[in-house]
């Protein structure tokens, strides 16, 4: 069975979830054009995750994914943000930011049942999951609707053991890949490797659909990855600058600029390593630094930082989320993208 047979879409290409930077609007797009649309909820209040579906839900009748992180929230350690603070302290000062005032908090939450409980009265054809899977008494409930189960491997040890986990589909995530990586066996980014090494390897060691995701941003590298074993693609970066997309303006620019050329894996903005356009911050810190917190907890020290500089036109202290592979960004519908990634299937 193939990709498109098993959720009803014309296209084998997934809109990747983007959470910070898009909505309702992005996957609606997508989905109408023929391709699954994505909605990532990670960063939406219960309240705001019934709003966007319900936008979703009434602008298009094609299946479309719904994705969440499913993160352990760590236990804050007092001690670490106060190092952490410290470390930002400098940048404070430069922007006349009292630290004392900053509050603390998360910003992303994991998948749990009041979220499901949200979900159950739209039942999405799809609900994808990062950082692993839920408790196995959630994935019943999403299982329960009729709801396809996806999940995100970096390694070929993460595939079985999502296949042994009942997923329906793998998304094999490449190191070239924008936004936060995958990763959940192991905190090892050595571990790391390229799409078209990984996913030929994961294809000969799962027997499940494989989705290739990282580096992909234009018609050739789709039939690509198809040639290499996958039933579809999954594709973030390359609709970063499509009008449907809520990109902030600093993070447009870079993309647009020679600067998207050099991305690196950062812990600064989260706590967990994602790759995006390397700027002030990461070079004068290093793009992974042991002083920031677990994540999800580094987020709400940078924040202010991050308005400040943004206020000011620049991208300093902003998550520039973007793939190894930006040169195929547009200024065009999504659903023209959309189709045009689909060309030569």
């Amino acid at each position: 069975m193939t990709l498109q047979q098993l959720l009803g879409i014309e296209l084998p290409i997934i809109q990747a979830p983007m959470a910070g930077v898009q909505g309702s609007a992005l996957a609606v797009a997508v989905s109408n054009a023929g391709g699954l649309g994505s909605l990532p909820c990670a960063m939406l209040s219960l309240d705001a995750m019934r709003n966007e579906l319900a936008a979703v839900k009434a602008q298009t009748s094609k299946p479309f994914n719904v994705n969440f992180f499913c993160h352990t929230p760590p236990t804050p350690n007092a001690a670490r943000e106060a190092t952490w603070r410290s470390v930002l302290q400098p940048y404070y000062k430069e922007y006349g930011i009292d630290a004392d005032s900053v509050p603390a908090g998360a910003g992303r939450s994991p998948f749990t049942a009041e979220a499901a409980d949200v979900l159950a009265g739209f039942k999405p054809t799809v609900v994808s999951f990062h950082f692993g899977l839920p408790s196995p008494e959630l994935l019943a409930r999403v299982r329960s609707w009729g709801s396809k189960i996806f999940s995100s491997a970096t390694t070929v040890e993460e595939a079985r053991w999502l296949q042994a986990q009942g997923v329906d589909a793998i998304i094999a995530q490449g190191l070239e890949a924008g936004g936060h990586r995958g990763i959940f066996l192991s905190d090892d980014l050595t571990t790391q490797v390229g799409t078209m090494a990984l996913l030929p390897q994961i294809v000969r060691a799962v027997k499940l659909p494989v989705i290739a995701a990282g580096g992909i941003a234009d018609a050739k590298g789709v039939s690509a990855a198809m040639s290499f074993g996958a039933a579809g693609v999954q594709i973030g970066t390359a609709y970063l600058l499509c009008p449907e997309v809520t990109t902030s303006p600093v993070h447009r620019a870079a993309l647009k600029s020679d600067a998207a050329r050099h991305t690196a894996l950062t812990n600064l903005f989260t706590g967990r390593p994602a790759r995006g356009i390397v700027n002030r911050i990461m070079k004068d810190l290093g793009p992974i630094n042991a002083a920031a917190p677990a994540f999800p907890l580094a987020t709400s020290a940078i924040g202010p930082l991050r308005a400040a500089a943004e206020s000011r036109g620049s991208g300093d202290f902003s998550p520039l989320w973007s793939g190894q592979n930006a040169s195929s960004c547009k200024e065009i519908p999504a659903a023209q993208l959309t189709r045009e990634l689909g060309a030569d299937i």
